[in-house]
């Protein structure tokens, strides 16, 4: 710090400054300043953000100043009631158990023992055919009437279990031998096979709880039920198995999915949802809520994991931060002009 009396500098020696500096909501912050070279310096460093009221007390060549100033920057005030309407939400930052993850690719299975091969019973003739593919069938239900070359008299072809008819190789008039007629799939529970590769081989186990996305983005939970003691030949991978309740069908056997498997975690002292995360010049951030007036918060990040990130500086206990809606504040504060580059 600089200062200068009736145009000429003034020596640090024959100066004293204090400052004050008051956040939102947060402790009121004091810098003193001594002399360095032919200059006054802080032993502090002031913190981001860069957001307060000033407060400075200087005596400069003998004569007393006093002046007070606000510098905010990342900081917009929304009224609760329009904060509601807008579907801003908060959150108290705290303690967090930080999973950690890894992320696996697989397919959906049909369980074998859910699968039904239905041959007929006796060579013959088809004389009619009552399901066809991609038909539900009850278990009991009559999938064809055969005319048997043996006996000539006509049986009933029936379904051994409920399910959806997955193939038909059945045509009518058409001759019967030993050949599966339909395969009927039960998909009221299906698996999930995932790849294991490299480190993931020593790290995944039974009884590992996994969540499981599809490519549209249905979503589903559950565990790890057994890891192959084999390997593929040509790719070396290993199959993790989880099997999941499927009552609506929405995952379909041969289709992709990725499988998140928590491994391993740990506690942190105080975190925050990944989804509240916004970028402010070079920092993430999230947005602080005192009263009706919001403000940005530089952190330092450390573990991820399960949709939160361990917070490592920047953030009090108890802080409330936007969680929902997060770049709503941030478009308010761009728009108005509240921030400021370096």
């Amino acid at each position: 710090m600089h200062a200068w009396h009736e145009g000429q500098p003034v020596a640090p020696e024959d100066m004293t400054v204090e400052v004050w500096l008051t956040r939102l909501g947060e402790a009121i912050e004091y810098y003193s300043f001594a002399p360095q070279d032919d200059y006054l310096r802080s032993r502090e460093t002031v913190a981001e953000p860069h957001s307060f009221d000033v407060e400075v007390n200087a005596r400069i060549a003998g004569e007393q100043y006093h002046w007070q100033y606000a510098s905010h920057e990342g900081r917009t005030r929304i009224p609760a009631g329009l904060a509601e309407e807008m579907d801003i939400v908060t959150r108290a930052v705290g303690p967090q158990t930080i999973p950690e993850v890894l992320s696996l690719t697989g397919r959906v299975r049909t369980d074998p023992d859910r699968l039904a091969r239905v041959r007929p019973r006796y060579a013959g003739q088809l004389q009619s055919i009552e399901a066809g593919l991609g038909d539900a069938v009850g278990q009991g239900e009559v999938l064809a009437q055969i005319q048997s070359h043996e006996s000539l008299q006509t049986y009933a072809l029936k379904a051994p279990i409920a399910g959806l008819i997955v193939r038909r190789d059945a045509q009518p008039g058409g001759n019967t031998g030993d050949e599966p007629l339909f395969v009927i799939a039960d998909l009221s529970e299906v698996w999930v096979e995932l790849d294991l590769f490299g480190r993931a081989l020593g790290r995944v186990r039974a009884g590992q709880p996994v969540r499981v996305e599809t490519l549209d983005g249905s979503q589903a939970e559950g565990v790890i039920d057994w890891v192959s003691p084999l390997a593929a030949h040509a790719s070396q991978s290993v199959v993790a198995r989880v099997v999941l309740p499927n009552p609506d069908g929405r995952l379909r056997p041969g289709e992709f999915v990725r499988g998140e498997v928590t491994v391993a975690a740990a506690e942190a002292a105080l975190a925050v949802r990944e989804s509240a995360l916004q970028r402010f010049r070079d920092f993430d951030v999230v947005y602080a809520r005192v009263g009706e007036t919001y403000e940005v918060r530089m952190l330092e990040l450390g573990r991820r994991g399960g949709g939160w990130v361990e917070v490592l500086g920047g953030l009090a206990p108890g802080t409330h931060y936007v969680v929902d809606n997060s770049y709503l504040i941030k478009a308010d504060i761009e728009k108005s002009g509240a921030a400021h580059a370096h």
